[in-house]
Order: C-alpha cells, then structure tokens, then sequence
C-alpha cells in the first residue's frame, strides 16, 4: 500500500485508423487522472499507518479511472497528466487552500508537512497541466481537457443509478453541445449502459476544470469530467470494450464538422 510510486506524465500513442481524419489538428487534447492510485510517499507512511483500507476506498482513490485514462490518450494521440499518490495525502482536484478538506489526517498533521506536500505533489501537478493549457490557447489552439475520474456506487446510503456521467458547465454553450453528442455516441456504443450528464456530481463544483474556466474562455478551454461508476472496475482497470467504446465515442465527436473552430 505504502509501495513508492511517482506521478505519470506523458506523450499518448499515435491513434489509429479510427481517428477521424484531421480531428487532432482542430483540437489540442489533454487527459488528466487526479486521482489514479493511493500511494503514499514514505515521508509521510507514519501518519497514514494502520489506514490501509481508508486508503483502499474511495476516498482513497478513483479505481479505474488511470485505465480509462490511458486508453483516452492513445486514442486521442493526448499527453497524460496522471497522479498515483493519494488523495488522502493531497485532494490535486480541489482549488489553492481546499487540498486538505477531506483528510482528516492531514488537517491534523503539522504544519510543515501540510506545505510539503503541496510544495512537492500539489503545485507541481497543476502547474504543469494549467501550463499545457496556457501555452496551447497562446498558440491559437482550443483545448479540450478530459479529466478520468470514477465514483463510489452508493454514497451516505444513496445508490447511484448510472453508469457513465460527464460534467460541464451548462453556461458554456460549446461544453454542453459537445457532453450532448458524447451522450449519445456512447449510448449507441454502450447500450447496454446508463450515460448521464452533470452526474453524480455537478459539472461546476469545485475541481480542476472549474479552476482552468476562471482563466480561459469557453472558445478557447472546454473542461469535462468523465465518470465511471466503479462497480464496473476489477482490480483497478474498467473492462477494455467499455474503455474503447468510450474513446471511440469521443474520436466521433471530435470528428464532427460543427464542433471545429
């Protein structure tokens, strides 16, 4: 649990010949997975002893969601901005002076260590991704981030009924077309499957894409939150069909003539 493991940057594959044609040069795409695993650097295994199965929760860490976010990149030939370490040490998908709010044991620890972690695990995270965006909008590109995220099944008693969800801001227009025609390539590529929008959480709640909305244009920045429910994930991986239909889905929209600048 405690194993040493350091966050994931990197250049995705080449799509295949599935890609539409030329979707790639009307979009720079980037995919982040906040949450990808729940390691915990040995600085800090003392203050995390005895946690091993907080830390193998959901709150722990989003099972599944570095799969889909690997398979997204090769897909969309993307960078990846992946972190491992756990949420529980530093929350990387809350806003400056929020990363601490849902651990408890580190709202208890010193003080020192509280700025290490953001010194070292949160501000070097989000500045690379919000530099990425920042050097591609100064480009003249239009940016579509894909952040890979999954949820627990039940919550304070509360099933959750569905399967995918994808958040947006409903006051960008260009983020709602786009969650619109996403919905429907993955149900027809997901039949089988509910795909829900602005679920389970609200695609203007505090995260890493609301965050980058503050500094860009909806012309310019389009951040979504995918969401898996991780019913659907067996020994830290979504199933690979449901990880390519997804992917394959978002290659169609991005395809699509209306969505291009």
């Amino acid at each position: 649990m405690f194993a040493r493991r350091t966050d994931v940057s990197r250049r995705g594959v080449t799509a295949g010949s599935g890609t539409p044609a030329g979707a790639r040069d009307r979009w720079s795409c980037l995919v982040t997975c906040e949450h990808g695993g729940n390691a915990i650097p040995s600085r800090y295994e003392s203050l995390f002893a005895g946690q091993e199965q907080l830390l193998a929760s959901h709150r722990g860490y989003d099972p599944g969601a570095l799969s889909m976010a690997k398979t997204l990149a090769r897909a969309l030939a993307a960078p990846l901005i992946a972190s491992t370490t756990s949420r529980l040490l530093v929350e990387l998908n809350r806003s400056p002076g929020r990363q601490f709010r849902l651990s408890a044991i580190m709202r208890d620890a010193p003080r020192a260590l509280r700025d290490e972690a953001t010194r070292d695990y949160y501000v070097p995270y989000r500045s690379r991704v919000e530099a990425f965006v920042e050097r591609e909008v100064a480009a003249g590109r239009s940016v579509l981030h894909v952040s890979s995220h999954s949820f627990t099944p039940a919550l304070y008693g509360t099933i959750r009924c569905g399967d995918i969800g994808l958040l947006y801001d409903p006051a960008r227009p260009r983020e709602r077309e786009f969650c619109m025609r996403w919905q429907r390539a993955l149900s027809e590529a997901l039949p089988g499957l509910v795909v829900r929008r602005n679920f389970p959480y609200l695609g203007r709640s505090d995260g890493m894409t609301s965050w980058l909305r503050k500094r860009f244009d909806g012309d310019h920045y389009l951040g979504l939150e995918l969401e898996v429910n991780q019913h659907h994930a067996r020994d830290d991986a979504l199933p690979v069909e449901m990880r390519r239909a997804t992917a394959r889905a978002l290659r169609e929209v991005l395809g699509e003539p209306a969505l291009a600048q």
